[in-house]
This record gives structure tokens, sequence and C-alpha cells, in this order.
């Protein structure tokens, strides 16, 4: 009997390990320029360098940008995708189908770790969210649109009947709200800093900010990702820009780094969401 059970032991012992699923991050940003195939290579580099930071064996990260919402939703249903990596109107509109949980915060270059959305419109046509009644509202986040009508804040939810279109010819958008055609345009951060850059500046006003809130966010998909694996990987994230190379990775996608998350701005934009529906 014992030689039996040692032959067992044996054969157990020689079993091959078998290696931990792959993780893929999926990284998607609806009306924001470049393709997956451009941005390939350097996605690459992300799941290269992250790789190396965490010790982990060769192809078990992977990363993929998808510029198309259809796309980004399509790829994040599949199981391997275990971290989205998206702007905020994104995970607001989709954490909870998704069972998203926000872990971390991207400073991208130019803009920071937060943003104030602007509403820019004709000068002197846009006095409330009533003059929005009937009009239109063109934003590169226009494929959420509860985001659009309630980012805003105290100035008010825009209304029902504002026509809200998703689009990225925000120069053209402008340049009929400056014409005075009635249209208002939503711009993000970057958007809204080029704004006094336009020749026809001076038509455009801007008459509302939001608060102060997560430009991009780093989130968990469902329990896809074992805790502790998890927090290997959040600690390659938070130190990837320390590292050259991880810093270069980063650079590639226009951003500097990660850093936790602020529970208090996101609750806040899913409080004005919800409030609204």
């Amino acid at each position: 009997m014992r030689a039996l059970l040692l032959a067992g032991l044996l054969e157990f012992a020689v079993l091959p390990v078998r290696a931990a699923e792959p993780v893929a991050i999926v990284a998607c940003a609806p009306g924001y320029p470049g393709s997956t195939v451009e941005a390939q290579p350097a996605m690459d580099a992300l799941a290269a360098a992250l790789i190396r930071t965490t010790g982990w064996p060769a192809g078990s990260v992977t990363a993929v940008y998808l510029p198309t919402e259809k796309e980004g939703l399509e790829r994040l249903a599949r199981p391997d995708a275990a971290v989205a990596l998206v702007p905020l109107p994104f995970f607001l509109k989709h954490a909870r189908a998704l069972r998203l949980v926000a872990r971390l915060q991207v400073e991208t270059r130019g803009v920071g770790v937060s943003e104030r959305w602007s509403l820019a419109a004709g000068k002197g046509r846009v006095t409330g969210p009533a003059s929005l009644a009937g009009a239109t509202v063109s934003s590169l986040a226009g494929y959420a649109p509860d985001f659009v009508r309630s980012v805003l804040g105290s100035w008010g939810r825009i209304p029902e009947s504002t026509r809200i279109v998703e689009s990225s010819q925000v120069l053209s958008a402008l340049r009929r709200a400056a014409s005075g055609d009635g249209t208002a345009v939503l711009l993000d951060g970057a958007q809204a800093a080029a704004l006094p850059s336009l020749p026809f500046a001076a038509e455009i006003e801007v008459v509302a900010r939001s608060a102060p809130l997560p430009t991009a966010l780093v989130a968990s998909v469902g329990k896809r990702l074992p805790p502790r694996r998890w927090r290997q990987l959040e600690t390659a994230l938070l130190g990837l820009s320390a590292d050259p190379r991880g810093a270069d990775a980063l650079a590639a996608i226009r951003m500097v780094r990660f850093v936790p998350a602020d529970a208090a701005p996101l609750a806040e934009a899913r409080r004005l969401m919800e409030s609204g529906r």
C-alpha cells in the first residue's frame, strides 16, 4: 500500500504545472485618432514592459487598442479580457454591464490625471440648459448621451429634446456654432485648451464647465483576474513610469503614468448620470 501511495505521489509530482491564462488589456477610446493596426506596436511595448516589471513569463500579458465602442465591447466580452483602459464616458456607460471596477487613473500627456469638460456655443446663444431644447450637441463622448447630458453638474442637465451626436469633427462643429446655426459642442480638456487658438475663437464662448473628472481609467473586468495577480499587475502599472523603457511605452500611447483612482469624483459623476435616468 505504501509503495502504491508513493508511486501515485511521484506521478502527480511530474505532472506539468498549468500556466496562468494570459492577461489581455483592452484599450478603447471612441472618437480619438488612431487605428488598431497603427497602435499595435505601442500596445505591444506596453505589454512587454509589464511582463518585464511583473516578472511573469513571456506572453502572459497582451494589449490591444480598439477605436470604436462596438469593437471595444466585443473584445471586452471575451473571457481573457481582464483589464480595460478606457476614457471616463466609456467607463460610466458600461461599468455595470461589464462589471468594471475602477482601479487606477491615467495621467495623459498635456491634460493630466483629471480634466474639465466644457460646453462651447456661439457667443450669446446659450444662457442655460433650456436654450439647447431642440438643438444639437456634438462631442467625442456622444456615444454616451447620458454622460453628455449630465456632466455639467450644477449648470443643469441638457434636455432630452436635445440631439446628442457622436463626432470627432470638433473643428467643423465649432465653426457651425460660431456661424450661429444653434449647434453646441461638449469639449474634453485638450480640445477646450485649444479653443483660444482658433481663428473664429471670438465668436465662441464656453458657457459651462464640469467639475474636475478623471481623464481615463484602468479597470478590472469582473473577477477574471485573481486578487493576487491583480496586485502584481497593479504594482507594475504604478511603477511603469519609473522604468525608462516603461516610460517610453507610456509615451507612445500619450500617457505619463498611472495613479490610484479617486473614488469621490467617480461617485459624483455616476450620481449625476443616474439622477437623470
